[in-house]
């Protein structure tokens, strides 16, 4: 494919030129290369190009035909390499698909989205907020933020942090049921629960030395992490809560944890490209704006 695209080139420059001379020194390549590409052409096309001699060279009826159709296909080849006239002029344009845990996304990721929305008005923003993995093929994910373990050694990616998980509930909650002593004790309390969506089932709580309490006994049953921490933060149950989401509240005294000793080893948290390879402007710059805001 190489060599008949170049052939189309030496063709229509000759065929600008009106002579294999001239168009050997346009292109910098010897008369001889710009003959042999033409003749080719010429046993390809099954029909003669040019009518020469010694002395000149004169394109013919087919060959002015060629070439016309012959510099289109050129130019709309080229102009899929060409910049985009339409791009603003800092080059960031398009769309950049998110992926991230809907509390994370929404507490942390959409204000940086903000800014680098209102900084470059070419960006477009497509966001998949949800506490499910993605699907990072079928969705089309150009970055994402996961919370846990990242197995698939494709993809590119970068630690942000460490998140933390505290069984959580509100000085009032407490007051009216009992504050925890023993795991065991949890089941009895009104509790939250998380829906897991590709299972059918509630994720376990997790507690150290891999240890799991079932959570069925759940009185409060969802599948968005952010409406289980509203839940806890209101006074309705005790959860197990990421601490970015409520790392505040604790501090503020709104929340008290519970059951310190058993708190589980803090999860990684990662921001990942899944492809590697060639990296467009404004996914560099996304990446790296995520990457310098969210580490700890």
């Amino acid at each position: 494919m190489l060599n008949r695209l170049e052939m189309l080139r030496i063709f229509c420059a000759a065929a600008d030129a009106g002579s294999f001379k001239d168009a050997a020194i346009h292109l910098g390549i010897s008369p001889q290369a710009v003959t042999r590409a033409i003749q080719e052409l010429e046993r390809l096309q099954g029909e003669m190009l040019f009518h020469r001699n010694t002395r000149q060279v004169r394109i013919t009826s087919f060959g002015e035909q060629l070439a016309e159709r012959a510099r289109t296909s050129l130019q709309q080849l080229d102009g899929l390499f060409a910049p985009d006239p339409a791009s603003p002029p800092d080059d960031m344009s398009g769309v950049v698909r998110l992926a991230a845990p809907s509390a994370l996304g929404r507490s942390r990721l959409l204000p940086i989205v903000e800014r680098l929305a209102n900084a470059h008005p070419g960006l477009r923003f497509d966001l998949r907020l949800t506490d499910q993995r993605a699907d990072v093929v079928g969705e089309k994910i150009d970055i994402g933020i996961r919370v846990g373990a990242l197995r698939d050694n494709r993809f590119v990616v970068r630690r942000l942090g460490k998140t933390r998980f505290h069984v959580v509930a509100t000085p009032r909650f407490l007051r009216r049921h009992g504050t925890p002593a023993r795991l065991e004790d949890l089941p009895a309390l009104p509790c939250t629960g998380i829906l897991d969506r590709d299972t059918g089932r509630l994720w376990p709580w997790m507690f150290a030395g891999d240890r799991q309490i079932n959570a069925d006994h759940a009185r409060f049953v969802c599948d968005d992490s952010e409406a289980e921490y509203l839940l806890v933060r209101d006074g309705m149950a005790i959860g197990q809560i990421a601490g970015f989401l409520c790392d505040d509240d604790i501090a503020a005294g709104r929340l008290v944890p519970v059951l310190g000793e058993h708190e589980p080893e803090p999860w990684d948290t990662y921001l990942y490209r899944p492809q590697r390879g060639p990296v467009p402007p404004r996914l560099r710059l996304v990446f790296d704006t995520l990457v310098q805001e969210l580490s700890d």
